[in-house]
C-alpha cells in the first residue's frame, strides 16, 4: 500500500478517480504533484484552501480541474485562457499541466496569492500571474475560466475578457445566473464527486 500524501498514494488516487475520463502520464503526475506538495507547505502561512492535506483535497482541487480541463468544448489544441480569481491555481494549474500547448494566465489580486502561484509554476512555461484584478486586465483571451469565484462577477467580464466562458459551479448557482446575461451555455457536464456540482461552457451570444 503506498503512503498515504506519497508521491505513489497521490497517483494511485489520480489514477483511480479519473479512469474512463483521462490518463495522466507521470510527467503530468509529477507536475501536480510538485504544486500540491508547495500548496500543502504555504498553506501552513496563507490561506489557500480550508481543505486539510489528503483525499478530498485532491478530489476537490486536482480532480474537479482535470475533469473540467479535459471536457472543453471542441478540445481546442492551442488556446489562452485566464482563471479569474485562480487563489491555489484552481483550475488554471491543472489546465497548464494537462494542456501543455495552452497558455494560462493565473489572475489573482491578492498579493501574497499570487507570490505563491508564481513560485508553484516557476517551471511551468505556458503560464504566467497577473496580481490584480480581473477588472484591471486588459488583454483579450480565447476562455475565461474560474471555480469558487461569484460567477456574476466572473460573467461582467465577457466579452471585454473573452468570448468564451467555463464554470465550475453548483447547480442552484448556474440555475440563477444563466438567464442574467447573453451567453449561450452548453448542456452542463456534472462533476462525478458529488455536491451538485458542474461544468458549464459557453460562448457570448453575436447579439450582444
Amino acid at each position: 500500500m503506498p503512503t498515504p500524501e506519497s508521491r505513489e498514494w497521490f497517483s494511485a488516487v489520480l489514477k483511480r478517480e479519473l479512469r474512463g475520463h483521462l490518463q495522466l502520464t507521470e510527467l503530468q503526475i509529477d507536475q501536480l504533484f510538485w504544486h500540491y506538495e508547495r500548496l500543502k507547505l504555504w498553506n501552513r502561512k496563507i490561506s489557500l484552501t480550508s481543505l486539510q492535506p489528503g483525499l478530498e483535497l485532491v478530489l476537490r482541487h486536482y480532480c474537479e480541474s482535470l475533469f473540467f480541463g479535459v471536457n472543453f468544448p471542441g478540445n481546442p489544441a492551442s488556446i489562452s485562457v485566464a482563471d479569474i480569481g485562480s487563489g491555489a491555481g484552481f483550475p488554471g494549474v491543472a489546465l497548464a499541466i494537462l494542456h501543455s500547448r495552452w497558455h494560462v494566465s493565473l489572475i489573482e489580486s491578492k498579493q501574497r496569492k499570487a507570490v505563491f502561484l508564481s513560485e508553484s509554476t516557476r517551471e511551468m512555461q505556458n503560464v504566467s500571474v497577473l496580481a490584480r484584478r480581473a477588472e484591471d486586465v486588459s488583454v483579450h483571451f480565447d476562455w475565461i475560466v474560474s471555480r469558487a469565484v461569484n460567477p456574476a462577477e466572473v460573467l461582467e467580464n465577457a466579452p471585454r475578457l473573452a468570448t468564451r466562458v467555463g464554470l465550475m459551479i453548483g447547480e442552484a448557482d448556474f440555475f440563477q445566473i444563466k438567464s442574467r446575461f447573453n451567453i449561450a451555455w452548453a448542456e452542463p457536464i456534472r462533476l462525478p464527486w458529488g455536491d451538485r456540482r458542474i461544468c458549464v461552457y459557453g460562448e457570448v451570444s453575436r447579439e450582444t
